[in-house]
């Protein structure tokens, strides 16, 4: 059966213009809605009712697609799905939340027309979903950015920016010996795109700023982040510097250190890539960098909601990040204090896409 992506290409135009072809909803030049009502006869397309009705009628939901994987860390997840839901509600529309990791889910929710608009999550760097995303002829919003955004509208953390700014602070400080213990390896491989940036940040403004950077990945739970952190200073132990991407591992990598009769920051200093909520409640209070997931779960929504009004630009929005210090980040030890760098707030570099 032909899709609408098979029309679009027979034509030579975007799945967009065959949609609005077909609904009227826009003004379409003269040879080019030709040649579409062309390639829909020569296809034999059969849009779906439901399709066909969505410039006049809204079903007022949106679909969250959210892949509960083994390993994955669900109270950052609902920080996500939180901000998607209030905001939604704000736009007077449900929201739906789908837990399948298939496929040929995506074309079963377009079909149905149970949503107005598709917002995904935990986009892997090629993830197997994206030819479907691309077909769609409904608004698609992913929360995550693949390596290969053509034709995409994408928002999450600058994770490569969040790299490289904690590897800033930490060599500002003077520390040559830095670690990053980060998403698990069955994450990194495959290649779920905030563990690959994170990785490629730091090991870039790694080189750059001539430090060494070591990176150990960690299970999401207690226990994996003190095995990691156990096996770095046995492993590394001229480490002086941790940067954590682990918001579930964060308590053990900690419990961990003070085990090791380490001190946090007289022996350790420590930044971690968490929502700030998490990193204020750990014992020890910890320089974060934040991941403000409710803040990238309304920008879904507010960009679901202007292609609904008929803004169909593709595009990506990287959310800067920045440094908060909480006194888990000092000079290394041996080495004198430094007056000209004091604490507070450091904001990141402007990332290379939109930044909001």
């Amino acid at each position: 059966m032909a899709t609408i992506g098979d029309v679009a290409r027979e034509a030579g135009v975007s799945v967009s213009t065959v949609s609005y072809v077909l609904s009227g909803k826009r003004p379409i030049s003269g040879p080019t809605r030709e040649r579409v009502e062309q390639a829909v006869a020569a296809l034999g397309y059969r849009p779906h009712a439901g399709a066909r009705a969505l410039a006049s009628s809204r079903s007022n939901v949106l679909a969250l697609m959210v892949p509960f994987r083994p390993g994955m860390n669900v109270q950052i997840i609902m920080q996500f799905v939180g901000g998607v839901v209030t905001t939604a509600r704000q736009h007077d529309h449900d929201v739906l939340v789908l837990t399948q990791d298939d496929p040929q889910g995506i074309s079963r929710v377009a079909a149905s027309s149970t949503a107005d608009a598709l917002i995904v999550m935990d986009i892997e760097s090629d993830d197997a979903r994206l030819p479907g995303l691309r077909e769609l002829d409904m608004p698609a919003i992913l929360i995550g950015v693949p390596d290969d955004t053509t034709g995409l509208s994408c928002v999450d953390l600058d994770f490569a920016a969040a790299g490289r700014l904690a590897v800033r602070e930490l060599a500002r400080q003077g520390h040559t010996h830095l670690a990053l213990i980060g998403a698990s390896q069955e994450r990194l491989d495959h290649r779920a795109n905030y563990a690959v940036r994170m990785r490629s940040g730091v090991r870039e403004q790694a080189e750059t700023s001539g430090v060494q950077a070591v990176v150990v990945p960690s299970e999401p739970t207690f226990a994996g982040g003190a095995h990691a952190v156990g096996a770095l200073l046995r492993e590394h132990p001229h480490v002086t510097g941790l940067i954590v991407h682990n918001e579930a591992a964060l308590g053990g990598i900690l419990a961990r250190v003070q085990n090791e009769g380490l001190r946090v920051p007289q022996d350790l200093s420590v930044v971690a890539v968490s929502p700030s909520d998490i990193a204020a409640a750990l014992p020890v209070p910890v320089s974060t960098i934040e991941v403000p997931g409710h803040r990238i779960g309304r920008i879904a929504v507010e960009m679901a909601m202007a292609r609904l009004a008929g803004d169909d630009l593709a595009e990506t929005r990287l959310v800067a990040p920045t440094f908060t210090d909480r006194g888990s980040v000092a000079r290394p030890p041996g080495t004198a204090a430094d007056p000209a760098s004091p604490p507070g707030v450091t904001p990141a570099a402007a990332p290379q896409s939109t930044s909001v």
